[in-house]
């Protein structure tokens, strides 16, 4: 299997429908989730949407580099999630994270194994495969967070 095609494989289990490392993804782990629980505050820890605005705000960022634009995102803009006020506030999140890890995905998918090992935008940043590398091992991390969040606030509705 070709290298890019591996990592899309593996972004797509994490985002979207991949059970075998962490037996959940992103996906799951949002759907069916109201509002007030993605927003509940949960001591000092950041909230479900928080982290879900987060993870999204990094593939957004990527995809447009991938499509040929510039890296415009910046780690301190990464945590300013639009107040979550309604339903439909947290379901366009949402649909904006799942439309955004799917094309991620495919961009990924259709990159070239050559440009893994060059320069990404700059070479400060490291390697394409660093940062895709990097965006699989960030969103496992949030991933970790978002599960133990929806257990502890389950746990606070009950």
């Amino acid at each position: 299997m070709e290298r890019t095609k591996e990592l899309a494989s593996r972004l797509q289990e994490v985002l979207l429908d991949g059970r075998w490392v962490a037996n959940t993804n992103c996906k799951t782990q949002l759907e069916n989730l109201n509002w007030e629980e993605a927003t509940q505050k949960v001591g000092n820890l950041n909230t479900i949407a928080a982290l879900t605005f987060h993870i999204n705000y990094y593939l957004a960022g990527l995809i447009v580099v991938f499509q040929g634009g510039a890296l415009e995102i910046r780690d301190k803009y990464s945590f300013d999630l639009p107040p979550i006020n309604s339903q439909a506030d947290w379901e366009k999140l949402v649909n904006e994270f799942l439309a955004n890890s799917e094309i991620f995905v495919q961009e990924v998918a259709k990159l070239p194994d050559s440009i893994l090992d060059k320069p990404f935008v700059d070479e400060k940043y490291g390697t394409y495969l660093r940062n895709i590398e990097g965006i699989i091992e960030h969103t496992y991390y949030h991933l970790g967070q978002i599960s133990m969040l929806k257990k502890m606030i389950a746990v606070t509705d009950a």
